[in-house]
């Protein structure tokens, strides 16, 4: 398992494709807000390198234990959403609609999927969110917290 921090300086593919301008403190409290919850350091860290786009190839893996909809052993990561008001660039300042629109679970924040799938922070527990996958009402945890969840990043 690699160390976040040597992660998150080659986390991010190339390409500008679902990228937002420079994260700035004013809209990480805006998204905050409307989330209802503080997001974790370990991701906003990452944002502050790139804000959101797509992952390096060789990060867009998680294995699991058990198989899903998309694969025996893991789940994918090919992109993560940032935060911004780029007009048709889904941020995660428009997690309360995705939530609607795909029932998803009240408590939890899609960092990146496009429905039916996606991966989530799960805030529904005290403290630190974990992250699970979802998939059509059935849920895969996944990691306890954020940054475990990078550093178990594979390319396969």
């Amino acid at each position: 398992m690699a160390d976040f921090d040597e992660i998150k300086v080659a986390f991010w593919g190339d390409g500008t494709y679902d990228v937002h301008p420079l994260l700035t403190d004013a809209v990480v409290r805006e998204a905050e807000a409307v989330l209802g919850v503080p997001l974790p350091a370990a991701l906003l860290d990452l944002l502050r390198v790139q804000n959101g786009g797509m992952v390096a190839c060789g990060r867009r893996r998680y294995p699991t234990t058990a198989p899903t909809s998309w694969a025996d052993d893991h789940v994918p990561l090919p992109d993560l959403m940032g935060i911004g008001h780029t007009k048709g660039v889904t941020s995660l300042l428009d997690v309360p609609d995705l939530v609607e629109e795909w029932g998803l679970p009240t408590g939890v924040v899609p960092i990146s999927g496009d429905g039916p799938t996606w991966v989530a922070l799960d805030y529904r527990r005290q403290g630190e969110p974990t992250v699970v996958w979802l998939e059509s009402g059935r849920e895969l945890a996944l990691a306890p917290d954020f940054r475990s969840f990078v550093e178990g990043l594979t390319g396969r």
